[in-house]
């Protein structure tokens, strides 16, 4: 079912009047959709719409509700990524697959091996953004994550998070599951992942893990690639709670 973002003051009289351009053109224009079908709308308060079109003018796109509940399509504990950016469609499949796996933001952290330039990176945030939404809707996630500005390593750990967790494919000191055997997430928890970029994290910066007494933890013996490992690690991480 078709699923899309609304604004609780579109709702009046157990009806959804759709009138933004955006949402309009995607329903009427490219889905050529038509009366009698259904659509999936959630509104800004994390509502969710079971709904049927009733009819459709020039400018808006106008569905009586059937049914409405709270959604459940959100994890129970806050969980962010600072990753390293990526080159070319390896870096939208992190933003697509964070915001599938229930992140609720996306920081891009310039690294030592970094392979992204910093004017590069700061000229994508608006289209990584724009994945994360469209991931959004594709995922019926009830909150859009951000993609928030262009940081470094040193900015990022001293953010305000309950832990923070880094992924090494080198100079790893236990397993995902070992760690969290011993440090169970916790609900309402505030997590930070950090992962690097196909170079691997610096002896530098890995010291600088160790300063801060930060968990370095190993995916396995296999050598991912940075993509791959970001879909890994946070769907490892879920897992682990959800199990």
């Amino acid at each position: 079912m078709p699923h899309f973002f609304i604004k609780k003051e579109n709702i009046t009289d157990n009806k959804v009047i759709i009138n933004d351009k955006e949402n309009y053109r995607h329903i009427a224009r490219a889905l050529r959709a038509r009366v009698g079908e259904e659509l999936l709308l959630i509104d800004n308060k994390q509502i969710q719409y079971e709904t049927v079109i009733s009819n459709i003018t020039n400018s808006e796109i106008i569905c009586e509700i059937k049914n409405f509940y709270p959604s459940k399509r959100d994890l129970e504990f806050d969980l962010y990524l600072a990753q390293s950016p990526l080159r070319s469609d390896s870096q939208l499949t992190v933003m697509e697959k964070a915001t599938e796996l229930g992140a609720r933001g996306v920081y891009p952290v310039l690294t030592d091996n970094c392979a992204v330039k910093k004017e590069i990176a700061e000229s994508k945030i608006e289209k990584w953004q724009k994945i994360m939404y469209e991931a959004s809707k594709q995922c019926e996630r009830a909150k859009i994550p951000t993609c928030f500005g262009i940081t470094n390593l040193t900015e990022i750990l001293d953010k305000d998070f309950d832990r923070i967790i880094v992924f090494g494919e080198r100079s790893t000191e236990q397993s995902l599951k070992q760690y969290l055997g011993k440090n169970p997430i916790k609900k309402g928890e505030g997590i930070l992942v950090i992962i690097g970029p196909e170079g691997g994290f610096s002896q530098r910066e890995f010291e600088l893990f160790r300063q801060k007494n930060l968990p370095i933890i190993s995916l396995g013996d296999l050598i991912l690639k940075a993509d791959t490992a970001v879909t890994v690690a946070i769907g490892d991480i879920v897992y682990e709670y959800q199990g």
